[in-house]
């Protein structure tokens, strides 16, 4: 479709031209084009990169692939850019250029990514694709931003796994929330996610009367995270388990 477009555009646009009996040669379309691209008319911008690019015999070729990218990251088109950047990696894989190409679609599929309940595989993506960038450009001016995007997405995919617990704990299969809730637990973290799953956690072993249990992981919430609606709920639940063992 993408093509469809870009060859319906390119027509209007040689029509046009040809009224004026002018045809852009390919200096001119780049000037043209890097002129739209300042005023960020992206799309229109693309369509004059991309006929640069097509023709493959200009020294500008390289610069056009690159900015035919921008043109669709710029318009957060992020999947054509991903797209465009990995054809500037296997056409000019020694450009001056090329370190930005890895950068961004490591941005590209972050941005791509879907939010935590749904799959993540754009977020493993993204992590892979700043992993080599890392690799392969260890001195980058971006090094820091890379490692951000990393922890970001690392910290997406731990929402998942929450995420997962939550699910299995509504459709009471408890033993595969735990499964779950313990490995973010386990990593010993300060947050949200790590005060949820000790709450849902005490909530598993009350259900399944192991008040130990129960009780230390609602303890943990409440001393961790003493003023938070977490540790209200978890002192509601440790007055629940001392009228049950009071009974007794």
């Amino acid at each position: 479709m993408k093509r469809l477009i870009y060859v319906i555009s390119l027509l209007l646009l040689l029509v046009g031209c040809s009224r004026n009996n002018t045809i852009l040669t390919v200096n001119e379309k780049m000037q043209k084009a890097d002129q739209l691209f300042s005023a960020k008319k992206f799309k229109k911008a693309a369509i004059l990169y991309q006929d640069v690019v097509f023709e493959r015999s200009s020294a500008l070729t390289a610069v056009a692939q690159m900015k035919l990218a921008d043109c669709y990251f710029k318009d957060k088109d992020f999947l054509d850019a991903r797209l465009e950047y990995e054809q500037m990696i296997k056409l000019f894989p020694d450009n001056e250029k090329i370190a930005d190409a890895y950068y961004r679609i490591g941005v590209c599929d972050f941005e791509d990514s879907l939010p935590a309940p749904y799959t993540q595989e754009e977020t493993e993506s993204a992590i892979r694709a700043f992993g080599i960038f890392l690799d392969k450009f260890p001195q980058d001016t971006r090094r820091t931003g890379a490692i951000e995007y990393i922890q970001k997405c690392q910290y997406k995919l731990l929402e998942k796994t929450y995420e997962n617990g939550r699910i299995y704990f509504k459709i009471v299969d408890y033993s595969g929330s735990l499964m779950y809730l313990e490995e973010i637990m386990d990593l010993g973290n300060t947050d949200k996610l790590d005060s949820n799953s000790h709450l849902m956690a005490g909530r598993i072993y009350l259900h399944w009367e192991n008040y130990p249990v129960a009780k230390a992981h609602l303890a943990d919430v409440i001393q961790r995270y003493p003023d938070t609606k977490e540790a209200k709920k978890a002192k509601k639940y440790l007055k629940k388990i001392r009228e049950i063992e009071e009974k007794f």
